[in-house]
């Protein structure tokens, strides 16, 4: 008969392999036992390690890493009393959509998102392409667009996790908790501000905490310092949170706390204060491929693209499985007119083991830009069959609607972009290209129907206010033609045909 393991070995042996919730369930056995025995030369009781474990367990289930979850939403730009210069110069701001340094392909070749930055290979918070780049736009939206929610929400899920995970309420009543006896206990301290912070969700009482702790610890312990940081960025108060991580960096030299301080940077639109920060980890830490990766993000969201590419190709000598430099450097040669050297590096992701829609997608429209067709029809079908949303589906009949106009199967196209529109009723790129077929039959007032949709679901968009400006302009309805004309300049200053097309406008007004 095999010997029973000690159940808080036995606790601990799960938590150590990630089966969470055995863990939680074993240390609540031991809690609701009688309480462990002190032991004469031990800190704590067997109860308080439990205690302990299951706390910790428990932040594991809900832990989300705070350093990339960044995504600036609708009611964070409402409530930002941050005073922001209003004209920052070219190339100093995130917010400005025309800073781009060059050597990056235009819209003509490569997708904007709303804020006017280039399409990124990698989808980040703070890179997708439904979010809005400044409170204009989030306002202008249409409401059947993809709803624009505030991270806030993220965080109010996670703080109702507590219910779940107990059907008798939360593990720890924080309103009886004495924190200012726990902030004298570092080792059970740690494992409950991480409780309050990740699972409770209840900053002010974390923050408390914290400064509890952080002033019994004499103000040198740098995790505390880090924490409260968390804490004030969590609450908006970006100022405040800098001193703390500044202050910790000079006590302890982490790179988790320069990526906290570069966050703090981005968030009041300092890309250059970030970057800088960065470089100077570097000299500290090199060949770190967190702050290499940081600065390749800052480039890129600054549309600095050639500079963002060799970054990401400096990554990926540190570490050649990083993911993100592999799609984003892939997604840069595709859209430079290189599919064949972007067909490598996705092979590549596939060889890694990354096997989902999105790859397969990106596999289809390379192989059949490269001309090696007799892989393309099987990459989308592939793609259709991984797709786990309506959203993925929609991208893939897209892109094979693509296709079918590359080999002038235009019937084939129109279906295409139907079944498109059928999966994602708000995709403005399918709205216009439905709009040039039925303009190709004659369909003109179909066609303007379409086109001023496209244009209100993506006023980021050239290509809807141009199309729309040509067909207005072919049945004469000067007006309206110079008004689309204008806003496909705004949204694509350096367009040839449009500043043509608002010359011939001008000369015939001049005749009038």
């Amino acid at each position: 008969m095999g010997l029973e393991p000690e159940p808080l070995f036995q606790a601990w042996s799960y938590f150590r392999r990630r089966k969470f919730r055995q863990c939680s369930d074993l240390c609540s056995q031991l809690l609701e036992g009688p309480h462990g025995e002190q032991e004469p030369d031990s800190e704590y009781s067997v109860f308080q390690a439990a205690w302990s474990l299951k706390t910790r367990a428990l932040t594991e289930m809900v832990y989300v890493d705070e350093i990339d979850m960044d995504q600036e939403e609708i009611a964070e730009m409402v409530l930002d009393e941050n005073a922001i210069a209003q004209v920052a110069r070219p190339g100093t701001s995130l917010k400005l959509p025309g800073t781009s340094q060059g050597g990056g392909p235009s819209p003509a070749v490569r997708p904007v998102t709303q804020s006017g930055r280039p399409i990124t290979g990698f989808v980040r918070p703070s890179t997708q392409s439904g979010r809005p780049g400044t409170m204009e736009q989030a306002i202008n939206t249409p409401l059947t667009a993809r709803p624009i929610t505030s991270a806030s929400g993220r965080y109010i899920r996670l703080g109702t996790a507590s219910m779940i995970t107990n059907p008798d309420g939360p593990f720890i009543n924080l309103s009886r908790l004495n924190l200012a006896k726990y902030a004298q206990k570092p080792k059970l301290a740690k494992a409950l501000f991480e409780y309050i912070f990740h699972h409770e969700n209840d900053i002010k009482n974390a923050l408390h905490l914290a400064a509890l702790a952080t002033e019994h610890a004499q103000f040198k312990d740098w995790w505390w310092k880090v924490q409260i940081g968390k804490c004030y960025y969590r609450l908006g108060l970006y100022r405040e949170a800098e001193k703390q991580f500044k202050s910790a960096l000079k006590q302890q030299d982490m790179v988790d706390t320069i990526l906290y301080l570069a966050k703090v940077h981005l968030r009041l639109d300092q890309p250059v204060t970030a970057l800088n920060l960065f470089k100077q980890g570097l000299d500290r830490f090199p060949g770190e491929v967190t702050l290499i990766c940081g600065i390749a993000r800052i480039h890129e969201e600054m549309n600095n693209i050639s500079s963002a590419a060799e970054y990401y190709k400096d990554v990926l000598k540190q570490d050649n499985t990083h993911v993100e430099a592999i799609a984003c450097i892939g997604s840069n040669h595709f859209y430079s007119d290189q599919p064949e050297i972007a067909l490598r590096f996705y092979r590549r992701l596939l060889q890694m083991g990354v096997y989902n829609c999105q790859l397969f997608n990106n596999l289809g429209l390379c192989c059949f830009y490269a001309q090696q067709y007799d892989m393309t029809l099987s990459s989308f079908e592939r793609a259709l069959f991984l797709a786990e949303n309506e959203e993925e589906t929609a991208d893939v009949w897209y892109n094979l609607g693509h296709v079918a106009v590359g080999i002038g199967d235009l019937n084939l196209a129109y279906q295409c972009f139907k079944l498109t529109l059928v999966n994602n009723n708000d995709y403005a790129e399918a709205y216009n290209n439905l709009a040039v077929l039925e303009m190709r039959k004659g369909h003109i007032e179909q066609a303007r129907a379409l086109l001023q949709t496209a244009s209100s679901l993506a006023p980021h968009m050239y290509e809807p206010h141009f199309n729309f400006a040509v067909l207005s302009e072919k049945v004469g309805d000067l007006q309206r033609s110079y008004t689309a004309a204008q806003k496909s300049e705004e949204a694509f200053p350096g367009h040839v045909d449009t500043q043509q097309l608002i010359k011939q406008l001008k000369q015939h007004f001049a005749m009038l």
